[in-house]
C-alpha cells in the first residue's frame, strides 16, 4: 500500500533512540516526560500542535500540573515506530528546550 510509513527494525529504533536521550521505548511507542508548570505546559502544547499540523504527524500528550507526558507512534503503520516518530521527537525536544521546560518554584 503506497503512502504507508515503513516500520523500523529494532536495531534502527535503538540507533535513533541513542540520539534522543530524553526518550524511552515502551513496545511500539517512544515517550518522554517534560517537567514544566501547568500554564507553561499549555503554551508548549500549542507550539507542538502547530508543528504537528505542519508535518502531518502527532503525539499523544498528557498534561499534568507539573509535567507533560508525550508519547509517539505511527498510527498509519499499525502503531509501529517509523522514521516520522523520531523526527517528531527531535522537533519536540527543540520546542521544549525553546520553552525552557523546567519546573519553576
Amino acid at each position: 500500500m503506497a503512502g504507508v510509513p515503513k516500520p523500523l527494525t529494532d536495531e534502527e529504533i535503538e540507533a535513533r533512540l541513542a540520539k534522543l536521550p530524553k526518550w524511552n521505548r515502551d513496545g511500539d511507542e517512544i515517550h518522554r516526560r517534560v517537567d514544566i508548570r501547568y500554564h507553561a505546559g499549555v503554551a508548549l502544547i500549542v507550539h507542538i500542535a502547530d508543528r504537528e499540523r505542519r508535518i502531518g504527524h502527532h503525539a499523544d500528550i498528557n498534561l499534568r500540573i507539573d509535567h507533560l507526558h508525550i508519547a509517539v507512534t505511527t498510527h498509519d503503520a499499525d502503531c509501529k515506530l517509523t522514521e516520522a516518530d523520531f523526527d517528531l521527537a527531535a522537533r519536540i525536544d527543540a520546542i521544549a528546550e525553546a520553552h525552557q521546560a523546567t519546573p519553576l518554584d
